[in-house]
């Protein structure tokens, strides 16, 4: 076997590796941002949702040792992920009210929440913790991690799939995998699914035909909200093992630009999503280097705008193309 070749192999695996864990936050982020979107109320406060739903999950691993002594040690962790969900989608559902019975502008009244939960979970790690920055000085626990028994040895795909220190990945991981999956077919294959995407399409046509616009509405960002939960809870209990002020690092905005990178499609949505991911990874390595601070915070950013004038590029050649076509059909004897 060629050793230069393993050597190249591995060090992209571990690349590939770094960069599944980067994105899956994101991921999870952006596949809520696309149920909400497609229901036609795009889900702004999934920055807010994240943050709400790391720091729920964190304190409450922490403290139910407290509430719980008796209880399992594998427990903790569960009932902080239990707990993150719960908090991130109850905000999802806050949005819901102010946007759907109040009449309130969905962006104004999503990035109201986002600075909400920017102030209101360091105002809360401060009074539990005493500082402001990370609750570092509380013992909170991780989900577990999934490992492949029996490849570790086996070059590449030992790395690939239980990670370049052969831990494994966070069960999160798989599980935004498997929510790829399963929300790309029921949108498509499912009447939950079609009637989500048809009241997104058109309200006033969707009601005409009897459908419950405001239900499948609330469904659409309480989903979205569960699902950005996820990816909040990964980022306290899988990413790190601690809650840090403004934690998510502008993850959900970069959903959002996931999700219309994406084309508002499942897989052209996993595909940005990883895309961010792999930004985060080279910006993390180049801060490892002597390269200055804000040309790495630069990255993400830049590769989204980079990314979305492509796109846009794109779409108009498409569209001059196929005006051209017309044209030249019509024109033809």
């Amino acid at each position: 076997m060629n050793l230069d070749l393993v050597a190249t192999g591995t060090a992209a695996a571990v690349v590939a590796a770094a960069t599944l864990r980067a994105a899956t936050p994101i991921l999870f982020a952006s596949l809520g941002g696309l149920i909400s979107e497609l229901a036609g109320c795009i889900n702004v406060a999934l920055e807010g949702v994240m943050l709400v739903a790391a720091f729920a999950g964190v304190i409450t691993s922490a403290y139910s040792t407290l509430w719980f002594p008796d209880a399992p040690l594998w427990l903790h962790p569960w009932l902080g992920c239990a707990a993150g969900l719960l908090a991130g989608t109850a905000l999802a559902g806050l949005l819901a009210v102010f946007h759907l019975e109040l009449g309130a502008d969905l962006i104004v009244a999503g990035i109201g929440l986002n600075i909400l939960a920017q102030g209101l979970t360091v105002l809360l790690m401060a009074h539990l913790t005493g500082d402001k920055g990370s609750t570092a000085s509380l013992a909170s626990f991780a989900l577990p991690s999934l490992r492949w028994p029996g490849i570790g040895a086996v070059p590449v795909l030992g790395v690939l799939l239980n990670g370049d220190e052969d831990t494994g990945h966070n069960v999160l991981v798989y599980v935004a995998m498997a929510a790829t999956g399963l929300i790309a077919w029921a949108l498509r294959h499912t009447v939950f699914g079609l009637r989500l995407r048809a009241t997104g399409e058109n309200a006033e046509a969707a009601l005409a035909a009897g459908l419950p616009v405001r239900r499948l509405r609330y469904a659409g960002l309480l989903l979205s909200g569960l699902l950005a939960s996820g990816g909040g809870v990964f980022l306290g209990m899988g990413y790190l093992t601690l809650f840090q002020a403004d934690m998510a690092a502008g993850r959900g905005y970069l959903a959002l630009a996931a999700v219309f990178l994406g084309g508002r499609r499942p897989l052209g949505t996993v595909v940005a999503a990883l895309v961010f991911g792999a930004a985060s990874v080279t910006a993390a390595r180049l801060g490892q280097l002597a390269v200055p601070a804000e040309v790495v915070f630069m990255i993400p950013p830049l590769v989204t705008i980079a990314a979305l004038v492509l796109v846009k590029q794109h779409q108009r050649l498409a569209t001059r193309r196929r005006a051209a076509a017309g044209r030249a059909a019509l024109l033809s004897p």
